[in-house]
């Protein structure tokens, strides 16, 4: 970094506010609307160097040399572990940190790893067939809240002063496909689905301190998103007094004016979205025209100065503008990066997030079966432990075949043949595969998805959508391999790897247990070796419903909440949300509600107990959810409301407590207007979403009460 002026902005003793003061009276107007850009140049004569916004971390550091890579979004969400996800998100705020001041990594022909990361990705995965979804926390707006404001606050540190990096709230508001419509399609959605499903998690995001949004590039009801005077001014700004930085997608300034069509030029689009409140553009340059059309009159620099403000703020946070020493992040040591602590924190995530949706008994594998061949077009993939394009690499890249070597007991001969290809037919009938298997103990068959199958516009090299997919079964080429695998009459276990909802119900039938595994990051492989050896139990939940097919889903391009996830669909899914098995089993309690009766205001509290009823240690993901029973406009079926993750021995019992507040019974009027009345309600507490569905595939019956809210 160039050596600052002796300007009072570099005085780290002044109030924060009189520092930007100063700061932004020394720039040009023509400096003010270059430092608006994601590539803010350097300026010599206020010994400033240049500023380059925006890095991604998703689940470990993205493109820029070694990192952890810890499970994707989508399987930290099924961790349903706000805590992991915290120590996660903490670990790779650590390394960033590392990149950022070791001249090793931040030299001046290095990466020049930085501190401000487009990073969570909140959205609602709302259909199976978005690429993007294994980017997210799944379907509910609890759960999306709760895990991203946990990432955040991983990210962003504790110091009251300084941020450790800056996270970014994505995609703001109402985005989740068609990809390849993105940047001109019109999200059409009524105020209702909007603060019921879609907005939630932002507002939670806001509230916990998040310092930067993110708008979307599709437009919302006919506002463009980052132009939006009803969703970005009005909403974010005014409502939620969000003060901190908002910047657009990458391109989607121009794209107002060259696919939606709400401004003529880009001078126009650069005026509307300043003006709604967009602080910073990424890639297109319309704000280039700001400077001239302050001296045309058009526009009050004022304005210009109130996005820089926004800017500055973040830097300063940062503590760009200061001596490192006073920086307590900037002590970080360098042994941090990709340090063995955070290699064994990959390791437990992936534990946590790998979901059991069927075992008939053959799991874990027994120590008497010591012939376990392992086979599939995932088994030795590299790609399907990183997941999509935001992705880092390490040198400790695991796979399921390497994993299962691993944790084989002594003695145990692991085989391993691939068996058929990803997506296509075998070009030669003659199939050594299947009678490797024939000899067999067990066969673990590694199939499903891989990120070159799905993922963002562009990136995913065997999509025909986009990133999206047109379906969501297996390649039938896998099918086939599978039916010829179940002939032989052998345990068949089968590992399913993907981002998204398969249809699995054929691998259901066929298969004596089903793992789902996600994109489970560096040490996924090590982590599927543990559960299927039964070193640990399967814990992990299903953040997103698995419907039985897409006839179950209304129209891609339909952002109506009707019959899309488990809130909202009546028919019965194939695996529901929440829905994960173990290898122990649990019982509920009944529960106790306090107060009764309720007035409208209180703060409930509900108990329930729970036990481990089988033969190991093991933990159980306890679930509330709420349901009003008498409400005068359609509501959610259930809505998740709290979740407590509790590891329990055989025989032991433990009593969780669950807070139920006003704003959980709060019904959302056609206004968006969120009120509370009398009513009669349901509580329930399990393993799972209500969906009888799910006791019916394993979980544990839940534990039913009611109240009435006078």
């Amino acid at each position: 970094m160039p050596q600052l002026s002796s300007h009072a902005f570099t005085d780290s003793a002044l109030p924060l506010e009189e520092r930007v003061d100063d700061l932004i009276a020394l720039f040009t107007l023509d400096e003010k609307v270059s430092w608006l850009s994601a590539d803010g140049p350097a300026i010599p004569r206020l010994g400033l160097p240049a500023v380059n916004w925006g890095g991604e971390c998703l689940h470990g550091l993205c493109h820029s040399g070694l990192a952890t890579v810890f499970p994707q979004a989508i399987g930290l969400a099924a961790t349903f572990n706000p805590k992991l996800v915290q120590r996660v998100a903490g670990a790779i705020s650590d390394e960033a940190r590392v990149k950022y001041h070791d001249p090793t990594w931040h030299g001046p022909n290095g990466p020049q790893g930085g501190l401000t990361f487009w990073t969570p990705n909140i959205n609602i995965f709302r259909d199976p067939r978005w690429g993007r979804g294994q980017e997210t926390y799944g379907e509910d707006p609890y759960l999306t809240g709760t895990i991203g404001v946990a990432f955040v606050r991983g990210l962003q540190g504790d110091d009251a002063h300084y941020l450790k990096v800056m996270a970014c709230a994505k995609h703001f508001v109402v985005h989740s496909g068609p990809e390849a419509l993105r940047s001109r399609f019109d999200a059409r959605v009524t105020t209702h689905d909007l603060h019921e499903t879609y907005l939630p998690a932002f507002h939670a995001l806001v509230d916990a301190g998040v310092a930067s949004v993110m708008g979307t590039y599709n437009r919302v009801n006919g506002e463009a998103c980052c132009g939006s005077k009803t969703l970005l001014a009005g909403l974010l700004r005014e409502e939620w007094g969000f003060d901190g930085l908002v910047t657009s997608d990458a391109g989607a300034i121009a794209a107002m004016h060259t696919q939606h069509h709400v401004t003529k030029n880009a001078r126009e689009s650069a005026l509307l979205a300043l003006r709604m409140g967009c602080d910073m553009e990424i890639a297109s340059h319309c704000y280039q025209e700001l400077a001239g059309a302050v001296r045309d009159g058009e526009l009050d620099e004022a304005l210009i100065d109130r996005s820089l403000r926004r800017i500055l703020r973040v830097l300063f946070r940062l503590g760009m503008f200061d001596d490192q020493e006073q920086v307590p992040y900037a002590q970080i040591s360098s042994r941090m990066l990709h340090a063995l602590p955070h290699q064994d924190l990959a390791r437990e995530a992936a534990q946590q997030s790998l979901v059991l949706l069927k075992n008939n008994g053959v799991l874990p594998i027994a120590p008497e079966q010591r012939r376990i061949f392992v086979t599939g077009p995932n088994a030795a993939d590299i790609d399907i432990l990183l997941g999509n394009f935001y992705r880092g690499v390490s040198t400790t890249l695991h796979t399921v075949l390497e994993g299962m070597v691993e944790c084989a007991p002594p003695g145990s001969c692991v085989t391993y043949l691939k068996g058929c290809h990803l997506e296509h037919a075998n070009a030669y009938p003659s199939d050594w595969a299947v009678g490797m298997a024939k000899t067999a103990d067990i066969v673990v068959a590694v199939l499903g998805y891989s990120p070159l199958m799905e993922g963002e516009e562009g990136e995913c090299i065997a999509a025909t959508a986009g990133g999206d997919r047109d379906e969501i079964t297996l390649p039938e080429n896998q099918l086939l391999f599978l039916r010829e695998l179940k002939a032989l009459g052998k345990p068949l276990v089968a590992v399913v790897s993907g981002g998204s909802p398969i249809d699995l119900t054929e691998v259901h039938e066929l298969a004596d247990a089903v793992l789902f595994i996600w994109y489970p990051g560096e040490q996924g492989g090590c982590a599927v070796g543990d559960v299927l050896f039964g070193r640990v139990s399967p814990s992990g939940r299903l953040p997103v419903t698995f419907v039985k097919s897409l006839e179950q889903v209304p129209p891609f391009a339909d952002y109506a909440m009707t019959e899309r996830t488990y809130r909202y669909l009546t028919e019965e899914p194939l695996y529901p949300f929440g829905f994960g098995l173990s290898y122990s089993t649990f019982s509920y309690g009944p529960l106790q509600i306090m107060p009764s009766p309720v007035s409208l205001g209180d703060i409930m509290r509900v108990k329930v107990t729970v036990t481990n009823t089988g033969p190991v240690a093991a933990a159980e993901i306890a679930q509330l959810y709420l349901t009003n029973d008498s409400a005068p406009a359609p509501v959610p079926r259930w809505s998740l409301q709290g979740t407590q993750r509790v590891l329990l021995r055989p025989g032991e019992s433990k009593t969780l407590r669950f807070p139920i507040t006003p704003e959980m019974l709060a019904l959302i009027d056609a206004q968006g207007v969120a009120v509370q009345q009398p009513g009669e309600f349901t509580v329930i507490i399990g393993g799972s979403s209500p969906d009888p569905r799910s006791v019916a595939l394993g979980a544990a019956p839940p534990s039913v009460g009611h109240f009435t809210l006078e």
